[in-house]
């Protein structure tokens, strides 16, 4: 698996899905669901929604209305929208996020900063979170990761995590 940290929009990346830091409810309000319903429709919510209440730990895949994305990943990680949640959930959510892709047949997904919004986890703790569920990862799909966001911030919180996993830290 290859993992790259990049400065981009998430609702730009041209990937097989992006996944989604969703509520159960599958309502995408703000934050990253809320610019992915932005960008990419209202379908990708009332398919998320059609399938609600989706558990914390488990995934659903839509499709990704105008996105450049072929799919979205909704990994819940809190049951209602505006929770506060701690770090086990972002670990869950990587990781179902991690299966579907699998289990969908995805080669390159793109994750922004999951919890790290609305969810108020720190950026250090979510980044290695995220990096020590995709080091666990044993499945051949997805074969590319790109970790994204806009904000300099979460992406030295990703680029961090990722070189002290290199080194065993």
């Amino acid at each position: 698996m290859q993992v790259h940290v990049a400065k981009a929009d998430l609702t730009l990346m041209p990937v097989d899905a992006i996944v989604n830091p969703a509520n159960s409810l599958g309502i995408m309000g703000g934050g990253a669901a809320g610019a992915i319903k932005r960008r990419g429709g209202d379908k990708i919510q009332q398919e998320a929604m059609a399938s609600a209440p989706i558990a914390v730990g488990a995934a659903v895949v839509t499709t990704a209305g105008k996105l450049h994305a072929r799919a979205v990943i909704h990994a819940p990680t809190m049951e209602e929208p505006g929770l506060k949640i701690g770090v086990e959930n972002v670990r869950r959510a990587t990781r179902a996020a991690l299966i579907a892709a699998a289990h969908h047949g995805f080669d390159t997904i793109a994750f922004p900063g999951i919890g790290t919004g609305v969810g108020g986890v720190d950026r250090d703790e979510a980044a290695r979170a995220m990096v020590d569920e995709l080091r666990a990862h044993r499945m051949p799909k997805p074969q590319t990761i790109y970790l994204v966001d806009l904000e300099e911030d979460m992406l030295n919180a990703f680029t961090e995590a990722l070189a002290n996993a290199q080194q065993g830290l």
